[in-house]
């Protein structure tokens, strides 16, 4: 019997561990793209490839993913993610943006930023704002509702997710970002939660790695703009989108996700959380098992709400909720 008491849909994953050396690095990302690419979409869903100005106008990738009865004027999700600012997305994400897309229904944005640690802090994160900007100049074009953009991201996605809303209110961004949905986010570089001291060798992720991630990840330091690094270190959390936070029970990223989700949530945020059990970081890629199809059904309900002009219009409420 392993140390944790993991789900049983996820025990073959109770020895995997990412791998971040360096030197690894190109050769790891080059078998993910290879299995993202040849992964299938899911039935019903278009997917349409962009190039576009990022940071400092390099040109980075946009997949639009859509269903193929959705009119216009639809919701979209921007996508961002996960991979400890280093590793490009899973096989997995691409279920994932299928899933959101056809069972909301959304337009689904998924965002190829640059990677660390060649792409050290802010290129990441302002990848990810040109991108939202992007995505707003050009609703029309998209056939999105401007008024109804949401951003996700998991893990170091989460982060980016976050590092978003903060810029768009901060540089007042003519486009508002609708919802936030953070999937055991990172958010606080300085790793001092009782999880991040705990958890030094749970499956998938633990705080040595997280170590490492942070390391790559602020090579060059913050640039004096430490809380679009670490949200979890912004000076306020007002005027921020509401909000659906899932964290994972054996994952060293859980209480500072908890912690971001209270300090939306004290100031003024609709927030859902969502502490699952018996999980671990990155548990998704089961992707077919009854505890991930839960948790995205959850998602995509968080989604259903967040995207109806008549939940929009509802007064702030207490709705932090426990699973």
């Amino acid at each position: 019997m392993g140390k944790y008491s993991i789900h049983s849909d996820l025990k073959k994953y109770e020895q995997f561990k990412f791998k971040l050396n360096p030197g690894l690095l190109p050769v790891i990302n080059t078998v993910l793209a290879i299995l993202l690419k040849t992964k299938k979409n899911a039935k019903g869903i278009i997917a349409t490839k962009k190039k576009i100005p990022g940071y400092q106008n390099a040109l980075i990738d946009l997949v639009v993913y859509e269903p193929e009865t959705i009119g216009k004027n639809a919701p979209c999700l921007m996508y961002l993610h996960g991979g400890a600012f280093a590793l490009k997305a899973a096989a997995h994400h691409k279920y994932l943006i299928g899933e959101y897309a056809l069972k909301t229904p959304c337009k689904v944005v998924f965002v190829d930023y640059r990677l660390a640690p060649r792409h050290a802090f802010p290129v990441a994160a302002e990848d990810c704002y040109a991108a939202f900007e992007w995505i707003g100049n050009h609703a029309d074009a998209l056939g999105i509702d401007p008024g109804r953009i949401a951003i996700s991201g998991d893990s170091a996605g989460g982060a980016l997710a976050a590092a978003v809303t903060h810029m768009a209110r901060d540089r007042k961004s003519p486009f508002g970002i609708c919802y936030q949905m953070l999937i055991y986010p990172v958010t606080d570089a300085r790793m001092t939660t009782q999880t991040m001291k705990n958890y030094t060798d749970t499956p998938v992720w633990d705080s040595r790695l997280n170590a490492q991630m942070w390391s790559m990840y602020l090579r060059d330091g913050d640039h004096g703009m430490r809380a679009y690094a670490s949200p979890m270190e912004a000076a306020s959390f007002e005027n921020l989108p509401n909000a659906y936070v899932e964290v994972s029970e054996f994952d060293c990223l859980r209480d500072e996700g908890i912690a971001y989700a209270q300090a939306l949530e004290k100031n003024g945020c609709r927030v859902i959380l969502n502490k699952t059990a018996g999980t671990v970081h990155g548990f998704e890629v089961a992707e077919k098992c009854g505890l991930t199809c839960k948790c995205v059904a959850e998602r995509i309900n968080a989604l259903q709400n967040a995207f109806c002009k008549e939940a929009m219009a509802e007064e702030p409420k207490d709705s932090i909720s426990l699973a």
